[in-house]
């Protein structure tokens, strides 16, 4: 099945498959039977796996170990969907979203330790299949897929969107907000212009001059620009002056 509605997910960290012995494995039986007995031993645990996982109700399972093509098969006669070898941190965002706890055993499961979503499907995008959750009880992110017609086009969407989603997020954060485009400077120095009014002797001058001296940074801004920069700090400081509402005006 590649598409469910309202499915029970579980997570998993082991094995589903029959694991060859290793090349120095040595086994001492004393008649035949006991080998075949071994043999049956390892598909009994196998199929017990498979049961359980049956019985809890899981119609999407997920694993970080690999899951074999008898479990694959096993599954798929009864309308199971299921993936192996999925990345950890992977399987840890599918936990937060659906509200699944990943188990190191079937033993003991329990509705309880299962995910849910609204909507589970797979889906093919271009070379790739991705597996889709969908309406995901728990979520608080979004999966964002980038496609393009070579690959550095898609690390420069990667920056821009990383770069976009960083100042979105620190905004959001941090509510206080300083103007750019030189806008602090220039009013910082209509403060201090202002302020050395009621100043007498030289310490007004002293004052003038630091405040002459914050504008040299829109001026290079403008001049960097390609901008007339004299023009420039002449409106705003004009701006600047006619009041309050003009505090954020800058270089854009």
């Amino acid at each position: 099945p590649k598409k469910f509605l309202n499915p029970k997910i579980c997570l998993l960290s082991l094995e589903l498959e029959l694991k060859a012995e290793k090349e120095n494995a040595e086994v001492r039986i004393e008649k035949p039977e006991d080998y075949q007995s071994i043999v049956d031993a390892e598909w009994t645990i196998i199929y017990e796996k498979l049961d359980l996982i049956v019985k809890s109700g899981a119609q999407v399972v997920l694993s970080k170990l690999p899951i074999g093509d008898l479990a694959t098969q096993y599954f798929a006669d009864r309308n199971i969907f299921c993936a192996g070898r999925v990345p950890e941190d992977d399987l840890k965002r599918t936990a937060k979203a659906t509200g699944a706890t990943i188990q190191v055993t079937v033993h003991g499961m329990t509705p309880a330790v299962l995910g849910t979503c609204g909507e589970f499907e797979e889906r093919q995008v271009g070379n790739d299949r991705y597996n889709l959750f969908i309406k995901c009880v728990k979520a608080k992110s979004a999966t964002i897929i980038l496609r393009g017609g070579a690959e550095q086009f898609i690390e420069e969407a990667d920056r821009s969107l990383n770069d976009a989603i960083m100042i979105v997020r620190r905004a959001t954060k941090c509510r206080a907000i300083v103007a750019g485009g030189g806008a602090i400077e220039m009013e910082l120095s209509r403060h201090l212009r202002e302020y050395s009014r009621n100043i007498l002797g030289k310490k007004q001058f002293i004052i003038n001059g630091y405040a002459k001296a914050l504008e040299v940074i829109p001026k290079c801004i403008s001049a960097n620009a390609g901008l007339d920069s004299t023009d420039i700090i002449n409106k705003l400081r004009k701006a600047h002056a006619e009041g309050e509402t003009n505090r954020w005006v800058g270089i854009n």
